[in-house]
């Protein structure tokens, strides 16, 4: 079986590292070709578009930026539902539009190529770590033949339902991260201000129903002053902005994601869209009227 990968950036590169060491043979491309530098030297064979990826492959993955980049890689003339083979399974790895999942769903299956709307949670840690979470939406039956492949990077796989119910399933995620991050850049902000020991702080409330992941992988970078992205801020409102088209479309109120998604776009107004989303922190920092070092 040949699997292509498209999309190698924070999260991709290490997802398709695991496929290529589980022993599959793959095809990768990406826009920036020195990313896929350490893949090709490992055994990976190059593609110079999604097209060639299309008519060599069986199961094809990506995870790319944006919707709209969704919509390029898939929809366009020269991608993947126009020119891959009859049987191919298409598994979108990006955190898109549900109703861009339904639509290549649609057209695939117009064409006898399968899709399945995957979007991973976890972060740069879970995809080195190959223990992501993979929500999934599509066909029972393409899913079950595209899972070796999923578990190659993810540990929680779970089909949820049809087209796009993947990726309704990670607008929950993004919903629930969004009001747990600000939860944890002003428990930091409080305990510094405070005069506690932030650390120290954390492994007490972690063990607690203040437990959550962002606080236990996130508050130690924070502390150190590690901003680097394990997920963008840019992204983190494409997603935001996403789950609250979707929620206004369901007649759904969500003034926690409203207010996160305003903090977070502040952020990127201040020069952090390319930091990692608990760079919050530095808003909050920036706003502080104390002086201590969360000022800083």
């Amino acid at each position: 079986m040949e699997v292509g990968f498209i999309g190698l950036g924070v999260m991709g590169r290490s997802m398709a590292r695991h496929v290529l060491d589980a022993g599959y043979s793959l095809t990768v491309y990406t826009r920036t070709t020195e990313r896929a530098q350490e893949l090709i030297d490992a055994g990976a064979y190059w593609a110079d578009s999604p097209k060639d990826v299309a008519r060599q492959c069986d199961i094809i993955c990506t995870i790319v930026g944006y919707p709209r980049d969704v919509e390029d890689v898939y929809l366009g003339p020269d991608g993947l539902v126009a020119n891959a083979k009859e049987g191919t399974i298409l598994i979108d790895l990006t955190t898109s539009t549900p109703s861009l999942a339904q639509e290549i769903y649609e057209k695939g299956g117009l064409r006898a190529v399968r899709s399945l709307d995957a979007p991973v949670s976890g972060g740069d840690i879970g995809a080195r770590e190959a223990r992501l979470t993979v929500m999934v939406g599509g066909d029972e039956d393409a899913f079950e033949k595209a899972l070796p492949v999923l578990q190659t990077f993810g540990k929680h796989i779970a089909l949820m339902g049809g087209a796009g119910a993947g990726q309704h399933t990670k607008m929950c995620n993004q919903i629930a991260i969004a009001a747990g991050m600000m939860g944890v850049c002003e428990a930091l902000v409080y305990a510094e201000e405070a005069g506690l020991d932030q650390t120290k702080m954390i492994e007490t409330i972690s063990t607690g129903a203040a437990a959550s992941w962002s606080l236990s992988n996130y508050g130690p970078r924070i502390i150190a002053g590690n901003f680097e992205p394990g997920f963008y801020v840019k992204h983190f409102i494409k997603d935001m902005e996403i789950a609250l088209a979707a929620a206004a479309d369901m007649g759904v109120e969500t003034p926690g994601l409203q207010l996160a998604c305003d903090l977070y776009n502040e952020l990127a107004e201040e020069g952090f869209a390319d930091m990692g989303t608990h760079s919050l922190y530095k808003l909050y920092s920036l706003t502080s009227d104390t002086s201590g070092t969360s000022s800083q």
